[in-house]
């Protein structure tokens, strides 16, 4: 399966580049879309039709997560239907907000369907577990398994440091974790640290980390013209020698490929 990034800012869109938005290929072809963030829209239209997704999979609602669902929507709806086959796309998300799940379902458009955060979704080729973060809103992780490969895709939505996370994320081929703060932060009631990150997937044992959620702009006492650079490094010297890549706008892996 492929992982592609559409966008990767955390709270915020600045300049050209979007909050949290993934497009994960299966090997069959299948497009789900994980989040929805600010931008995700005109950046998903940069590598497919949005009217040729399969499915979108929200971790939680906040804005930089679900801003573009609308518009999504909007799209699936006003498309000229002599342009293509009307479908309604599938969302999955959990339902522990009733209001913002009702959101989710237009007539003929879109359909909220609640994923059974105590078990396994089959959504298209991939089995998807599920695990509750720290966060101040409800928002669930993912771990997802293709059948077909056995390959492991692990997004930690948003959260803090629990235990628990490392036993989630074990083996996994690759680890997308939102890292928002700097080393000297941890335990923070909503996002992890560079430090956190690089323990987790070491602890986990993960084949490559790659962080997202990130901070647009550099902290006081960081360097602004180095921040994300700066970020990287502080959670690869923890990560025990497995790979830390940075996320980027159209920036792509092949999971499981060596």
């Amino acid at each position: 399966m492929k992982l592609t990034t559409l966008g990767c800012w955390g709270a915020y869109p600045y300049k050209d580049g979007g909050t949290t938005s993934y497009l994960l290929t299966g090997q069959d072809g299948f497009q789900l879309l994980i989040d929805c963030g600010s931008r995700a829209l005109n950046e998903l239209e940069k590598e497919i039709s949005p009217l040729d997704l399969d499915a979108v999979i929200i971790s939680h609602y906040h804005p930089d997560h679900v801003a573009d669902l609308g518009v999504l929507r909007h799209y699936f709806q006003l498309y000229p239907k002599h342009l293509w086959e009307p479908k309604v796309l599938p969302i999955y998300a959990h339902d522990e907000d009733k209001e913002e799940f009702a959101k989710l379902s237009l007539p003929d458009v879109s359909q909220g369907i609640a994923y059974n955060t105590a078990g396994t979704e089959q959504i298209g080729p991939f089995d998807i577990s599920f695990i509750k973060t720290v966060h101040p809103v409800v928002c669930y992780a993912f771990r997802i398994v293709e059948r077909a490969t056995g390959q492991i895709f692990v997004f930690t939505g948003d959260t803090g440091f629990f235990d628990g996370l490392d036993s989630f994320a074990a083996d996994a081929d690759l680890f997308l974790a939102d890292v928002y703060l700097y080393e000297g932060n941890e335990n923070h009631i909503a996002h992890l640290t560079t430090k956190e990150a690089g323990q987790i997937a070491s602890a986990a044992k993960v084949k490559k980390l790659v962080l997202t959620h990130m901070p647009p702009v550099a902290p006081a006492g960081i360097d602004p013209d180095n921040h994300l650079e700066i970020l990287r490094q502080q959670t690869e010297n923890y990560s025990n020698g497995i790979p830390v890549e940075l996320a980027a706008p159209h920036k792509s892996w092949e999971i499981g490929a060596s």
